[in-house]
């Protein structure tokens, strides 16, 4: 019986863990560019009694065999990179990838860091900021007197000036893919890190080959549905009881084997 009270005490702890993933996914439904968490487990190491293939008799052997499993846990949370559906804002510094890919944002350290979030605009400078104040990567500044802004989908910026009927030329935002963006580590703030599991980032222009067209206009919603979240919370919970069930069970076997006289 000790066994199945660690067994379900292990089935306990990873559908916490389950929950707190549903927990975060749900408290970031309004979260710009967001990308839920899927916990994902496997199960621990098994005793084996009989094995499969072992001999049962000088002329048999066990066809199934006889391994006992010792619980579960949360082998990993996986960051689920479908796209958001797009919120129109009008606002020429909100972008949206329409597809695969990342923006670059400088940190004070000069780090690169990535994000789907392109709730963007000018500092006092006139360069291009996101809401913490770091600098799009490559930098973008809009020169003096600027009266509007167009933004194409390949990442050309272009800046109409006061008194002047062609545009100037700001730069060209990037956009960065990376062959597994599940890899990628989440640093707060909407930013995410490269890592060796992600690959390296490889700088592409808005609709070459894989990479995402930019969206001028729009921002990503949230890729969590609330629905489905809810089902999963139902499931974790029922599963949960489940354990602790189990766990009350194995007790009062525990208790009935204690006061045998």
């Amino acid at each position: 019986m000790l066994r199945a009270l660690n067994t379900s005490a292990t089935g306990m702890a990873s559908q916490e863990a389950n929950i707190n993933t549903v927990a975060n996914n749900v408290a970031n439904v309004n979260t710009v560019g967001f990308k839920k968490g899927r916990a994902e487990f496997e199960d621990l190491l098994y005793e084996t009694i009989e094995e499969a293939g072992g001999r049962s008799s000088a002329t048999s052997q066990y066809n199934t065999g006889l391994q006992i499993g010792s619980g579960s846990k949360v082998s990993g949370v996986r960051k689920i990179h479908s796209q958001g559906d797009p919120m129109i804002t009008k606002n020429p510094f909100d972008l949206m990838i329409n597809g695969d890919g990342h923006f670059g944002i400088i940190m004070p350290s000069n780090e690169i860091r990535y994000t789907r979030d392109g709730s963007f605009g000018p500092d006092q400078n006139g360069v291009l900021v996101n809401k913490q104040g770091f600098r799009l990567f490559p930098t973008i500044t809009l020169p003096p007197q600027v009266t509007s802004v167009n933004i194409a989908q390949d990442g050309t910026v272009e800046a109409y000036l006061q008194g002047q009927v062609e545009p100037q030329n700001a730069g060209v935002i990037s956009v960065f893919t990376f062959i597994n963006p599940a890899g990628l580590y989440s640093t707060g703030g909407n930013l995410y890190k490269a890592t060796g599991s992600s690959g390296a980032p490889i700088q592409m222009i808005g609709g070459q080959q894989n990479a995402g067209i930019i969206e001028q206009g729009m921002l990503e919603s949230s890729n969590v549905s609330i629905m489905n979240e809810m089902t999963d919370m139902i499931k974790a919970q029922r599963s949960f009881e489940m354990n602790s069930k189990v766990m009350n069970i194995a007790d009062q076997i525990l208790q009935t084997v204690n006061n045998v006289r």
